[in-house]
């Protein structure tokens, strides 16, 4: 009897988390998806013109969309690089105090609010950005740098778990038939781990286009489309941020009907990391 009273506890908790999903689904599509088919999907997608309080209204995220996509692209340059050579070296080249004291370390920058690395990025990071290399500071440069440190918990903690899940006799056999240790890493254990390591990147994907807080003191917040990583941009999370405490009507909905777009693409980097991970080797054993 408490083994079936604890499942059924179980079960009703993991129930509810999916009826959560379920009502966060159908509240965001039943608010945005009106406004998508009024206005018309490609209309709404590729229009480059967002102003919401014009007669008539204008309701076009390609600005958003562009500026997300440059400010992701922009902290995969720096994440991706930055945390698989952390990985790498707390599972093949730290000491094991050092490779302890290094992952709580690392684990710890998931927990500092995103408005400390905005307000680091605003005082710090921008200044030196205007004074080095022009422009307003406040640009999708800044933002990408900033945001690339941010995605490093999560693609350095599925990144060492992928690598450290590959077999110990891979590894042996590698080194017997005479690899030095750098081939061992480069030639056996990367692409033993590949599949995890993707999903690392592609959850670290999801978290930079999905962050607000931070981006919206950072980027400038320009609805113009950026040619340069230099130049300030928007992203469907900050326009969202910004514009929600004051829209009504139309412009509240066209909100909504932007968190849609922007739901979907999370949902479609979701589906592919868990896609990679299911894969049959060693990112199933990561997982």
């Amino acid at each position: 009897m408490k083994e079936r009273s604890i499942s059924f506890i179980l079960l009703i908790t993991a129930f509810g988390a999916l009826v959560a999903l379920g009502l966060i689904t159908y509240f965001i599509f039943q608010a945005g998806v009106p406004l998508i088919a009024k206005v018309g999907l490609w209309q709404f997608l590729a229009g480059s013109t967002w102003n919401p309080t014009a007669k008539p209204p204008a309701f076009g995220i390609l600005p958003m969309i562009v500026g997300s996509l440059w400010l992701t692209f922009g902290s995969l340059v720096i994440g991706v690089p930055l945390g698989l050579a952390v990985a790498i070296f707390m599972v093949e080249l730290a000491p094991a105090w050092l490779a302890v004291v290094m992952r709580p370390a690392i684990q710890l920058l998931a927990g500092i609010p995103s408005v400390i690395y905005g307000f680091i990025g605003l005082t710090l990071l921008a200044p030196v950005i205007r004074a080095t290399l022009g422009g307003p500071g406040l640009s999708v440069l800044t933002g990408a740098i900033i945001l690339g440190f941010m995605i490093l918990p999560t693609i350095i903690a599925i990144s060492e778990d992928a690598i450290r899940a590959v077999p110990i006799a891979v590894r042996e056999g590698a080194v017997a038939l005479g690899s030095s240790h750098w081939q061992v890493i480069t030639g056996v254990l990367l692409p033993t781990a590949r599949s995890g390591i993707i999903a690392g990147i592609i959850l670290g994907m999801g978290r930079a286009l999905g962050e607000t807080m931070a981006v919206i003191m950072m980027i400038g917040n320009s609805l113009a489309i950026p040619v340069s990583p230099l130049q300030p941009a928007t992203t469907l999370t900050s326009n969202i941020g910004l514009e929600m405490a004051y829209a009504s009507g139309q412009h509240r909905e066209a909100l909504f009907a932007t968190g849609v777009v922007l739901f979907v693409f999370i949902m479609i980097l979701n589906a592919l990391a868990t896609t990679f991970v299911r894969r049959p080797g060693t990112s199933r054993r990561s997982a």
